[in-house]
């Protein structure tokens, strides 16, 4: 069966016509496509080409022989397949420039491990006193704000703090020294 037998037989639905299309150019066009790609993504281009010309089949339109638009085809997908890994690779080097210093940096996963401990010691302390040295510390507001807005007396505002810190030190006495300078917690 000639090339123009297939093409009429395959607009007709033709299973064997197309059966016949993927023996005779399945092998060459993988081999063809592994110039510009690897082994393994030069077979899955081609068989995606085959699945796309049996689903277009019908308004499928070639204007140069058979031969030459599966040939042309198999480039233009390498070559857009070669633009979407570079443009990934792309990508990823720009991320990995971007974040580089800081993966680099052993105080960052210092700081990540000392951030992660003082949330866990925060977390463990009663509410009434992590609500108080919340609002103190991170909320920035006066021991008068803060009673007023819990509904408590200054002086309890004094004692939850002061306790929450007493509690803190015991928990992170081995980061005392960083925290005094990054928190203002008193040693």
């Amino acid at each position: 069966m000639n090339d123009d037998q297939i093409l009429n037989l395959l607009q007709n639905s033709d299973k064997n016509a197309y059966k016949q299309l993927f023996l005779k150019y399945y092998s060459p066009l993988c081999e063809y496509a592994s110039q510009y790609i690897s082994d393994e993504d030069s077979e899955e281009l081609v068989q995606d080409l085959m699945l796309f010309i049996w689903e277009t089949r019908k308004s499928l339109i070639i204007e140069t022989s058979l031969k030459s638009y599966l040939f042309i085809s198999t480039k233009h997908r390498c070559l857009n397949a070669i633009n979407k890994q570079l443009y990934h690779e792309r990508i990823h080097n720009h991320i990995y420039d971007k974040l580089k210093d800081q993966f680099e940096d052993p105080d960052y996963y210092f700081i990540n491990e000392l951030t992660e401990h003082i949330n866990k010691a925060i977390k463990e302390l009663p509410d009434t006193y992590r609500d108080t040295f919340a609002l103190s510390r991170f909320g920035e507001l006066t021991n008068t704000q803060i009673a007023t807005k819990l509904g408590v007396s200054v002086k309890t505002v004094e004692y939850r703090i002061s306790q929450a810190l007493k509690i803190l030190r015991v928990r992170l006495k081995d980061y005392l020294p960083l925290l005094s300078f990054l928190f203002g917690f008193p040693s």
